[in-house]
């Protein structure tokens, strides 16, 4: 058996944790998810029916993870050999960053794609703000430094990472230097490349 089983389906945000096992090379079995005929022992796992979900076939038993961000985090801390969690003077940013992104940036992005984006009092309720507020301040972190937490690649870069490149390559995003920038660093990884090519080719077969 596989360290991991991988619920997914290639057209959703299992790209991001498919991502986040290639970066730590885990040993995984992926289960594809049709969205109209959920597999049972998925929804056992997780009853939201959401992709991604993972279990870690663990030595103390099986663990599951759900949410993008979580499972880039969980990843991250249980194959720390991997080089992707934060430093000491890191780990401000890599948590802050990786939860806005979690937070306003998703908030943000799927409010402007389903258009209805909060105005006026609605943005003190709403955990992004504004749109432009989010954008801005993403723009001026990304504008300082080549990745989340410095001169380094964490694993803040892969959640974070994706929502930039999801949100630019669906014209949601507004391609601002900084962000394009950023986004091409991130698909210049072989690991990015490498996930990628997995998703990319399972979609053309699901067109055949």
């Amino acid at each position: 058996m596989a360290d991991y089983t991988f619920y997914t389906n290639p057209m959703s945000r299992g790209q991001i944790a498919r991502w986040a096992l290639h970066e730590v090379d885990a040993d995984y079995e992926q289960v594809l998810v049709d969205w109209k005929d959920k597999p049972a022992e998925f929804l056992e796992v997780n009853l939201m029916g959401k992709v991604p979900t993972i279990v870690h076939h663990a030595e103390d038993g099986d663990h599951v993870i759900t949410e993008a961000a979580a499972i880039c985090l969980y990843l991250a801390e249980t194959h720390s050999e991997a080089g992707l969690l934060p430093h000491d003077d890191e780990r401000a940013d890599y948590l802050r960053w990786t939860f806005f992104a979690a937070g306003p940036i998703e908030q943000s992005i799927t409010s402007r794609a389903l258009k209805f984006e909060p105005e006026g009092q609605q943005q003190m309720m709403a955990g992004s703000g504004s749109f432009d507020r989010t954008m801005d301040t993403l723009e001026a972190m990304l504008d300082s430094r080549p990745y989340v937490c410095g001169e380094r690649f964490t694993m803040a870069d892969v959640y974070v990472g994706s929502s930039v490149d999801w949100g630019l390559n669906f014209g949601i995003l507004p391609p601002r230097p900084a962000l394009v920038a950023y986004a091409e660093r991130i698909q210049a990884r072989p690991r990015y490349k490498a996930a990628k090519a997995v998703d990319n080719k399972l979609i053309e077969d699901a067109k055949k």
